[in-house]
């Protein structure tokens, strides 16, 4: 796993919201709920659930992720595709939503496989009930 001397997964939620009607924010507890090591990233936000916030991937404190999830609309997901690739990361999750053609397109031409899924149904929680 990734993360340095803290061996739980890690996750940078891309679009993260302090607002916890929001699926970003769902899914920053759902992920600490099922005891991840959650990276918020709003380039409005200081701190998220009481867990700092980050401008960009690139300000994270760590080299490598398990999972990148992805909470902003496709014309904003594929302004930060390149930023996603420069990353070393298992897995990343396009939200529903979160991907369209255009950006599946430029996914496929940096190689990434993306995951077209909601991350929290993943972790085997239902979003209604964080």
């Amino acid at each position: 796993m990734s993360g340095g001397s803290d061996n739980r997964p890690t996750v940078a939620v891309i679009g993260a919201s302090r607002d916890r009607s929001r699926f970003g924010n769902i899914s920053v507890r759902a992920h600490l709920q099922q005891g991840y090591r959650v990276f918020p990233i709003n380039p409005n936000a200081a701190e998220i659930e009481g867990i700092p916030a980050y401008a960009s991937l690139s300000n994270l404190p760590v080299q490598s992720l398990d999972r990148i999830t992805v909470y902003v609309p496709p014309e904003t997901g594929i302004e930060l595709l390149d930023e996603i690739a420069e990353f070393d990361v298992d897995e990343i999750w396009f939200n529903p939503g979160s991907a369209d053609a255009d950006l599946r397109a430029r996914a496929a031409e940096l190689s990434l496989d993306i995951i077209e899924a909601c991350s929290i149904v993943d972790l085997g929680v239902s979003p209604g009930s964080v």
